[in-house]
């Protein structure tokens, strides 16, 4: 079974990239623009802060360049940062504990594009396509 997933792990990981990219470019439109709407609950009022505006356009900027697969390894590691700096500074201080203070969502986008950012575009990117280069593929 390992073998014959093993055989697609370069398309695999393309798709977690496209997806895991788009999902967090939601979340900056969701912050920038108000769509799709926040839940009930997590509505802010007033105008945004200068904070949460920059972090809204980092998701959303980076969010698309990773998922298109462009700069990827510089997107996917701003990315990083941006969510460990959302961990520390708006989840960590409601508890220790991730799932304590809701904070799951960022340290999972966290260590997923310091691993997007190491492994860089894959297939199925503009990087790769650029480079005319074979992508690094890891077999079982």
């Amino acid at each position: 079974m390992a073998e014959l997933i093993g055989r697609f792990s370069a398309q695999t990981f393309a798709i977690l990239r496209i997806i895991a990219g788009l999902m967090f470019a939601l979340h900056g439109t969701q912050i920038l623009l108000g769509y799709p709407p926040m839940p009930k609950g997590m509505m802010m009022s007033g105008p945004l802060p200068p904070v949460m505006m920059v972090a809204g356009g980092l998701e959303l900027i980076c969010g698309f360049l990773i998922a298109i697969g462009f700069f990827t390894g510089i997107a996917a590691f701003i990315a990083s940062g941006e969510m460990a700096v959302a961990y520390f500074t708006a989840h960590a201080p409601h508890g220790f504990w991730p799932v304590q203070n809701q904070g799951e969502l960022a340290v999972l986008y966290c260590f997923l594009w310091l691993f997007v950012a190491a492994h860089g575009g894959g297939i199925w990117s503009v990087d790769n396509v650029l480079r005319r280069r074979t992508p690094v593929v890891t077999t079982a």
